[in-house]
């Protein structure tokens, strides 16, 4: 495993992180007030403290804000297709069912076009970790109406609010199969980092949403700032572990719930591929 940074230059010691950031592409694009570099930040700590080689990670991104993560990470990586972050992910596990593989991208990207391969990957309790960065809109390509937008908020192309139901990403989750489910936010950085490391460790599908702000697409258009959607996640949610997913939506006026909703033990898809299509093929 990688050591830890010597000291730098006329610091007295380098950032607990270096090893695993690609300083030479910092800064980064992140807008101030974004919530992307905390979840990007936890997600490094959670790497770091599992002990586990770096070699034996890979991270792979659809196309979005939060797909960049994939580009600033010291690990091989793979900023892939928009929506096709999945089954990328997938194809590096099936051929190397040894690493780690991290799916870090954005609601948009993993829930609208890339929709129909999460339900699948799920389904099939492909091993890997799936962090979702909801900041509620389509970040980077204008501020358009996402599958995750609350009702009646405004967007590019809902200036009069959002007519449609957002998707509950837990619930959604539990029913295609995953098992591994939770939710924080980017408040709750020390939940959210173990939450992530206990993700890693288990053996499934593995998904985490983390709620986080984008203040110039959605809290402009929507007269939130930065500070007062960091107080919605301090006032208006509510830690419950093993909650029922089906009370799960994101409803600040009743509540946000928050904490590991489904921690179970399921066969893998790497487990019945042998048991099925190998053992089959010996006989």
């Amino acid at each position: 495993m990688t050591k830890n940074p010597k000291p730098l230059g006329k610091n007295p010691v380098g950032h607990p992180l270096d090893d695993l950031i690609r300083t030479e592409r910092i800064p980064h694009i992140w807008c101030s007030g974004c919530g992307i570099g905390t979840v990007f930040s936890s997600c490094l700590s959670a790497i770091k403290a599992t002990e586990i080689p770096y070699n034996e990670f890979t991270m792979v991104s659809g196309i979005g804000c939060s797909a960049r993560a994939a580009g600033y990470i010291k690990v091989d990586s793979f900023h892939t297709t928009h929506g096709r972050a999945i089954p990328f992910a997938s194809g590096i596990k099936m051929a190397k069912p040894d690493l780690n593989v991290i799916v870090f991208s954005g609601d948009g990207d993993l829930f609208a076009i890339g929709g129909n391969h999460f339900i699948h990957a799920a389904r099939r309790n492909m091993d890997m970790t799936v962090i979702c960065v909801n900041n509620l809109i389509y970040g980077m390509t204008g501020g358009q109406v996402a599958a995750t937008t609350p009702a009646n908020a405004k967007t590019t192309t809902t200036p009069f609010g959002n007519p449609d139901a957002p998707f509950n990403l837990p619930l959604l989750a539990y029913a295609s199969g995953a098992s591994y489910v939770a939710r924080w936010t980017i408040l709750h950085v020390r939940d959210l980092t173990n939450a992530i490391n206990e993700a890693i460790r288990h053996r499934g599908f593995s998904f985490i949403e983390v709620l986080a702000p984008c203040p110039i697409n959605y809290g402009r258009r929507n007269k939130e700032k930065p500070l007062d959607t960091l107080k919605l996640y301090r006032e208006n949610t509510i830690i419950k572990n093993g909650a029922d997913p089906a009370i799960a939506d994101v409803d600040f006026d009743r509540g946000v719930i928050l904490g590991t909703f489904i921690n179970r033990d399921r066969s893998t898809c790497d487990d019945m591929y042998e048991a099925t299509c190998r053992r089959n093929s010996e006989d």
